[in-house]
């Protein structure tokens, strides 16, 4: 009898922290993000409509305590992401490589990216005002398609060339770093903010 089987699944795992612990994170995200200035010329410079950490500071964790309940969270978090894909970690651990903050404002977009040389990456969300951009993510193989056809519009999720999240606040995303994603517009007027990381091999 005939039978479908589907190979190489792309994995997005979904997970949350406490309410209250992503309170306290969009509290600590704010108050960052005002005493960084190499952080906010940065991003002015690079034309972003958003407030980043990422080539800025590298130590969330040790500057505020919210940040080191967030990576211990996140730990348990990955291990658990490990193992449901059957990762053969040889002896070795996957351990948080960095960690950033991003407040998007309005009519703010971040482009479709990768995260190069990292194992896991992922994002939390502490303040996600309705309407205040989807995190989309991209079939990898988009550029081997070829002549293949478009997909229905009512087409389940896994056979979808695009699929868009609105997260909520406290939602973990983890996936592996070589699926290409980006955060559509944001149109709320309230800032989003959230936490995006990497995990790497030791």
């Amino acid at each position: 009898m005939p039978k479908v089987q589907r190979l190489f699944p792309t994995t997005l795992y979904r997970g949350k922290i406490p309410a209250r612990l992503a309170d306290e994170l969009a509290a600590g995200c704010a108050a960052i993000a005002r005493e960084d200035k190499a952080g906010r010329r940065w991003s002015k410079a690079n034309k972003y409509k958003i407030y980043t950490s990422y080539a800025s500071l590298n130590d969330l964790p040790r500057r505020h305590p919210a940040f080191e309940a967030l990576r211990k969270i996140l730990d348990r978090h990955v291990a658990a992401f490990a193992r449901g894909v059957e990762f053969d970690l040889a002896g070795r651990k996957l351990v948080l490589d960095s960690m950033w903050i991003n407040i998007l404002e309005k009519n703010g977009v971040h482009a479709p990216h990768i995260h190069p040389h990292s194992v896991l990456s992922g994002a939390c969300y502490v303040q996600t005002p309705k309407d205040s951009g989807d995190i989309r993510f991209e079939d990898p193989r988009l550029g081997l398609m070829m002549a293949a056809p478009a997909r229905r519009k009512s087409a389940k999720l896994e056979n979808r060339l695009f699929v868009s999240l609105a997260p909520r606040n406290g939602d973990v995303l983890l996936w592996e770093s070589w699926l290409r994603h980006g955060v559509e517009m944001q149109e709320a007027r309230q800032n989003r903010i959230s936490i995006s990381f990497n995990y790497r091999l030791n």
